[in-house]
């Protein structure tokens, strides 16, 4: 599970209690980080990418956690609109 990733799902939770059943559900998952220079790069260039397609991507950190999986071959399981564009232009697969 990426750093961002759980970042994200935890920050979602409402309160701390359901957060720490939530951290110790996904503890067993084993920790990457997501974010490296070479990939904010990457990333930066996407976004120049789909902006000079009249798209912007709301949250960096959705661009970040869209171009590992694209770079590392990942699917992403999502329910967040600014994955879309990344699925049809650049080739993000979804789960």
């Amino acid at each position: 599970m990426g750093d961002l990733v759980l970042c994200e799902v935890l920050q979602g939770l409402r309160s701390d209690a359901g957060a720490r059943l939530v951290q110790r559900a996904l503890s067993r998952y084993q920790p990457v980080t997501v974010c490296s220079p070479e990939l904010a790069v990457q990333a930066a260039a996407n976004y120049r990418f789909l902006r000079s397609r009249g798209i912007t991507i709301r949250k960096t950190v959705d661009l970040i956690i869209g171009t590992f999986c694209i770079e590392r071959g990942h699917r992403l399981l999502h329910s967040d609109r600014d994955f879309e564009p990344m699925e049809r232009l650049l080739g993000l697969q979804t789960a």
